[in-house]
């Protein structure tokens, strides 16, 4: 495996630091914009990370996905949840971009059944989750974007248990924060479940593609 240098090692712990510390930030008197920033910076960090390693496309292209989640994590509370969205959407345009110019070779049939799957799934959920019915199709549109973001990880040559699951837990962190407007509207563990996946998965999305494209170059 190629040899992380130490700006980019450094990145990524101050990433992991930023990312869960956030929810510790969550009851401390704050401004709105430090803790944006705070917010944002879990994220941002990542796409440092991607950048100081990136030596392509692929690089530059998985250091976009997490410069546009680090700008969605920002503007869903700065400028509201349509324009955090659709910075979200674009990072997700970009990432299948990434995983379909990487898919496998050869894709067993149980790899197909769940990315299948997963998008008609992911999209009526996220329709029915709601409770708010006028704004459900704009949600379900979003789903799809983010759906089939997960399903190309999934049969991409990037490592399944990193970049794969990865992708599933942001799925399911959406999935929670349409369902905070809905059946799971009051409930307190839910927030850190959002936050939890969320973070999480988009650090191994990006560990799972750097190191990917990292050791390809080895090799």
């Amino acid at each position: 495996m190629a040899q992380t240098s130490l700006p980019a090692r450094v990145a990524l712990i101050a990433a992991v630091v930023a990312g869960v510390s956030y929810m510790a930030s969550w009851d401390l008197p704050l401004s709105q914009t430090a803790s944006l920033a705070w917010k944002g910076a879990g994220v941002a960090l990542l796409a440092l990370h991607a950048a100081l390693r990136a030596r392509g496309l692929d690089g530059w292209l998985i250091c976009a996905v997490m410069a546009f989640g680090a700008a969605g994590d920002v503007l869903l509370g700065a400028a509201g949840l349509v324009v955090g969205a659709v910075a979200f959407l674009v990072g997700h345009l970009i990432a299948i971009w990434l995983y379909l110019r990487n898919r496998r070779r050869e894709v067993t049939p149980s790899r197909w059944l769940f990315a299948v799957v997963l998008v008609p799934a992911t999209v009526a959920l996220a329709f029915l989750l709601p409770a708010d019915r006028a704004g459900a199709p704009g949600v379900a549109l979003y789903a799809l974007g983010l759906a089939l973001m997960a399903a190309t990880a999934w049969i991409s040559r990037f490592p399944r248990r990193m970049t794969g699951i990865g992708a599933v837990m942001f799925v399911v962190s959406d999935l929670l924060i349409f369902a905070r407007e809905g059946p799971l509207a009051g409930q307190a563990w839910v927030g850190f479940g959002i936050w939890g996946l969320y973070f999480a998965g988009q650090t191994l999305i990006c560990l799972g593609v750097t190191r990917t494209l990292a050791s390809t170059r080895a090799a």
